[in-house]
């Protein structure tokens, strides 16, 4: 039996890793657990407050994601997982799972301009689409810094490692993605 593959999505908030996990997801019909998602489920389970309760709630959901792919890989199944992964702190938990299950990582990291990506987070924390627990409206300042980056450091893991610029969603090569993972599926 081939290994499982695990797609891992990455990038700083705003650069459209939900939209292209997404996407992968209906293509190819497999799980996606993303961190947002759980963050929103336990908001509207538990409530919301400030920035420290939405810290403990996005500490919690990582804990989650990692207990979630666990049970995926001892099923033997592909899954997309989606956050904005650090390589500090999540590369060692991946590199245990790694040690425990055999399967095959695929990173999708998502980048943008610093200044497009700052602009995007800005008119999303003015329009509140997102749920009111991520409180984004606190956010702006904390984040400016990463946010004008562009990207995120990948995950210290092997795996193939795809990189994908979303300054401008309308020219990603959705085709080109779907074939490296019709490669490693």
């Amino acid at each position: 039996m081939k290994a499982p593959l695990v797609i891992i999505i990455t990038g700083p908030p705003c650069v459209g890793k939900t939209t292209l996990a997404r996407k992968i997801s209906e293509k190819f019909k497999l799980p996606f657990i993303h961190k947002d998602g759980i963050k929103e489920l336990l908001f509207d389970q538990l409530g919301w407050k400030d920035r420290e309760w939405s810290k403990k709630m996005s500490r919690l959901s990582y804990h989650l994601i990692f207990y979630f792919l666990e049970i995926q890989l001892q099923a033997k199944k592909a899954v997309i997982i989606e956050s904005n992964f650090s390589d500090q702190e999540h590369t060692i938990q991946f590199l245990k799972l790694k040690e425990q299950h055999n399967f095959i990582t695929l990173q999708i990291n998502c980048y943008a301009d610093g200044e497009k990506l700052y602009q995007r987070f800005n008119e999303r924390a003015a329009t509140g689409i997102r749920h009111p627990g991520h409180v984004d409206s606190i956010l702006i300042a904390e984040l400016k810094p990463l946010l004008l980056k562009g990207t995120l450091p990948l995950l210290k893991i092997p795996c193939k490692n795809i990189q994908v610029d979303t300054t401008d969603f309308d020219k990603i090569d959705y085709a080109e993605i779907y074939r490296e993972i019709e490669d490693h599926l």
